[in-house]
């Protein structure tokens, strides 16, 4: 999912969909983490021009990991837990993929900013990503 910097989702995908309501609160839960670190960082975070948070909390179920932009876009992944063979740096690759298809979204025209997201590029990305991890 992603999120400007007011905090509200403008994309919300999962796989599968009847668990859909749960990962909205996981997420919505997710991005005050990623306010929490992000404020924790303070001047840091200024002078990087992407943020890949790392594992924001595990839960019994899942592995949330955070992404923010230089912009204070928050992009929130929930992995299954019983999914070991993600590594971090295949995260962070994966964050940046999410972050130069959102970057396309941007530089449409016809976006206006703080929309949710109806893009079938970014559709196309997530689909691609998640079938690369089920």
């Amino acid at each position: 999912s992603c999120a400007p910097p007011q905090n509200y989702p403008l994309y919300i995908r999962s796989i599968p969909t009847e668990n859909e309501l749960k990962f909205h609160y996981t997420v919505h839960t997710s991005l005050d983490v990623v306010d929490e670190k992000i404020s924790a960082m303070g001047k840091a975070l200024v002078d990087q021009r992407e943020l890949y948070l790392g594992l924001l909390y595990p839960t019994e179920d899942y592995k949330v990991y955070g992404y923010v932009t230089n912009s204070k876009v928050k992009f929130v992944m929930v992995v299954d837990s019983s999914n070991t063979a993600l590594r971090d740096n295949e995260i962070r690759s994966m964050f940046r993929k999410l972050h130069n298809s959102y970057t396309d979204i941007m530089c449409n025209p016809f976006y206006n900013p703080g929309d949710r997201i109806h893009s079938r590029a970014f559709d196309n990305t997530v689909t691609s990503m998640m079938m690369q991890v089920c």
